[in-house]
């Protein structure tokens, strides 16, 4: 939690503002009562205010105030994709539309969740703090470029390297 220190330099918790009143939709966008925050730099300034609690809330807290958001899916896309090295020495860095850079690694992995509005398996990387971005399509089909087999517990699957560990992005076999 952020505190900012009163007068006689004690820490002093941030006022609760209750809604903000800002929303992120699906596609990454974000609205203030409805009308779009188009003005790139602003919404990075709150981006790097935002933060999610252990009940799934998201929040934006700055040194004086701070107030919950909504967040449809989650609220970064990874709209970028970097690669270093080859192999198991491979890197794989992304960049998010609120230009966080994120390196593939245990701490912030790739997984795969279930859309309840298609159902379809999309894939995610975690930037920061329980806050996620969703790979894009295009940048998606560039990791998938990148993977290859890897034989783990007699199942073959296939995935990518990335600072060390092996990111699995689908089997190559039926599980038994």
């Amino acid at each position: 939690m952020v505190k900012k220190a009163n007068l006689v330099g004690r820490p002093v918790d941030p006022g609760d503002c209750g809604d903000l009143g800002i929303h992120i939709d699906r596609t990454g966008r974000w609205f203030y009562h409805g009308s779009s925050i188009d003005r790139k730099e602003m919404v990075c300034l709150f981006a790097q205010m935002m933060s999610r609690d252990a009940d799934g809330r998201y929040w934006l807290i700055s040194p004086g105030e701070k107030g919950t958001i909504t967040v449809e899916d989650v609220p970064f896309l990874a709209v970028e994709l970097f690669t270093g090295g080859s192999g198991r020495e491979q890197v794989v860095s992304f960049r998010t539309n609120v230009d966080d850079l994120v390196t593939v690694d245990q701490d912030h992995p790739i997984y795969f969740a279930d859309c309840p509005q298609t159902g379809e398996v999309v894939p995610y990387v975690t930037v920061r703090d329980g806050l996620d971005a969703r790979l894009t399509r295009p940048v998606y089909y560039e990791l998938v470029a990148l993977g290859f087999e890897e034989r783990f517990d007699d199942e073959e699957l296939y995935g990518l390297w990335s600072s060390g560990t092996f990111f699995p992005l689908g089997r190559l076999t039926d599980p038994d």
